[in-house]
């Protein structure tokens, strides 16, 4: 394989690299837009249906510790870890802790929805989103079913 030959392939292996991360990009756009319009929805709708918010907490990256937040909102998840704001915001609740957030309390930042929570950690289990939304609504409102609210926006 001569000089230029080798120049070639690199540039080709560059460029089809490059289109593989843009192509991944636009696909995780595309996805977390759609979140956002479902973490959106079940605002509107729990926000309708009178769904009681309540002062959300952080955990410490160990699991041990709780820390306030200035947030108020929906836990989606049983273990308290993934929150939906009153403005709509989906929120990761864990945070490095220690003294300081102890006594002064924590402000996690937003982060981008996922369409399905869980998908690649360690424990193999994963859920969609609009499956734990849709749960929140139903029990939090006991009305299992009923037919009469509107269902979850399709993606």
């Amino acid at each position: 394989m001569g000089e230029r030959d080798a120049r070639e392939w690199r540039d080709q292996q560059r460029q089809a690299v490059r289109a593989h991360a843009d192509t991944d990009a636009r696909r995780r756009a595309a996805e977390h837009a759609e979140a956002a319009e479902l973490v959106a929805w079940f605002v509107a709708e729990a926000t309708r249906r009178g769904l009681p918010t309540t002062r959300l907490a952080a955990r410490g990256y160990d699991g041990r510790g709780r820390y306030r937040t200035g947030l108020t909102g929906w836990y989606v998840d049983r273990a308290e870890t993934r929150a939906v704001d009153v403005a709509g915001r989906f929120h990761l609740l864990t945070v490095p802790g220690g003294l300081r957030a102890r006594l002064f309390g924590v402000d996690p930042q937003p982060s981008p929805a996922p369409l399905v929570v869980g998908a690649g950690g360690r424990d193999g289990e994963s859920i969609p989103l609009r499956t734990l939304l849709n749960r929140l609504l139903n029990d939090g409102t006991g009305e299992p079913g009923s037919t009469t609210r509107p269902a979850a926006p399709r993606g």
